[in-house]
């Protein structure tokens, strides 16, 4: 019986693989698309949830205090306690807004979110779309989110609300355009707007990787990404202490959750792409260490892979957590020079520097002459 079940178990998938491969190249097409589509969505909610959890347990660890533990071990249970609350709470709909734009807004936060994740490769064959331009829709969506800020605080017809909306988008369109220039250095450095292409141009190893000679625009991109996202300590959208809560004052239950969604949602996204930028994305540190495959049980540390990606996002979302527990909220007017004063003429000067470095060729450029 045991040598049974595993031939008959082959007989079957060789069975379900025929009638699969005797389908249309469209239809294999559609399928193969939808069930990549469906792991990168399930694994991006799932870490948008543990997040949650991971934020209250760090900064519970850095200020002395416990964190979630009541609800499953470890309080692990905490994130799907937090969503079975805010599905049964009751949407209310303010009387004088308008409420088809007050229903639309929180999915135009989100639906860019997600969307972006067609074009991340998370190794060197799992993308869902392979785009030539993926760059180039990288940075359209991530601008698209701002409508939905805006909207939400003009369509609820509250004065809170609408000044947060405005700060949030003062703040968004200058860390937008310091991002912007930052990932023109990244694209003179690897040579593509292909997300795959610029992490295939960093390998070799960490002395490889865009992070050593785009240091300050690696260091303008990451912070613009906590800007953007309204992170403490640039939470001015959201600054509770003054404008109650922001743009979402007016949100509740599940209307409230998605806004919520989109924010961890961005995180996630922006430290996923600085890792592809600026750390090689998926490819190991040790890659070249060829040492390392003398000896058995770390010849694994040399291959890249997704894992790699994983460990370089997670490091970035721990950066989100100790800033929130670190630092205080910036004056509005101190966000706005950091922007517009210090980071954009930052990227700008380091543009130029690249230029010299590739016609010295020093640097990603030293191959040019060869």
């Amino acid at each position: 019986m045991t040598n049974l079940m595993p031939q008959a178990l082959a007989n079957w998938i060789d069975w379900g693989l025929g009638v699969f491969y005797s389908l249309p190249e469209w239809i294999q097409y559609l399928t193969i698309t939808t069930w990549k589509i469906l792991f990168v969505m399930i694994a991006v909610i799932l870490i948008v949830a543990f997040s949650t959890y991971f934020e209250r347990k760090v900064i519970g660890s850095m200020q002395g205090r416990v964190g979630p533990n009541r609800v499953g071990p470890s309080g692990l249970g905490q994130p799907f306690a937090d969503v079975i609350k805010l599905l049964i709470k009751e949407v209310i709909v303010p009387s004088q807004s308008n409420k088809f734009l007050f229903i639309v807004a929180p999915l135009l936060s989100l639906i860019p979110a997600l969307a972006t994740w067609a074009v991340i490769p998370l190794n060197n064959w799992y993308v869902i779309a392979d785009i030539n331009a993926g760059l180039l829709y990288v940075l359209a969506l991530t601008s698209v989110g701002v409508y939905g800020v805006i909207l939400a605080g003009w369509a609820a017809n509250s004065k809170y609300a609408l000044l947060g909306a405005m700060r949030s988008a003062a703040q968004i369109v200058a860390y937008e355009i310091a991002m912007g220039f930052a990932l023109v250095g990244v694209v003179m450095a690897g040579g593509s707007l292909n997300l795959g292409d610029l992490v295939t141009s960093q390998a070799g190893g960490v002395s490889n990787w865009f992070l050593l000679p785009l240091f300050p625009l690696f260091v303008v991109y990451w912070i613009s990404g906590v800007a953007e996202t309204n992170r403490a300590p640039f939470d001015v959208a959201e600054g509770e202490s003054e404008i109650v809560a922001g743009f979402h004052v007016e949100y509740s239950g599940v209307a409230f959750a998605v806004f919520f969604l989109a924010e961890y949602a961005n995180m996630v996204l922006i430290s996923t792409l600085t890792a592809i930028f600026f750390l090689g994305g998926w490819a190991s540190p040790f890659e070249g260490w060829t040492f390392l495959n003398d000896i058995s049980w770390l010849a694994w540390l040399t291959v890249g892979g997704l894992p790699w990606l994983f460990a370089k996002m997670c490091m970035f979302m721990y950066t989100f957590f100790w800033f929130r527990a670190t630092f205080p909220r910036y004056r509005y007017d101190q966000i706005m020079r950091l922007g517009w004063k210090i980071f954009i003429p930052i990227t700008i000067i380091w543009i130029g520097v690249e230029g010299a470095m590739a016609w010295f060729q020093i640097g990603p450029w030293s191959g040019l002459g060869a």
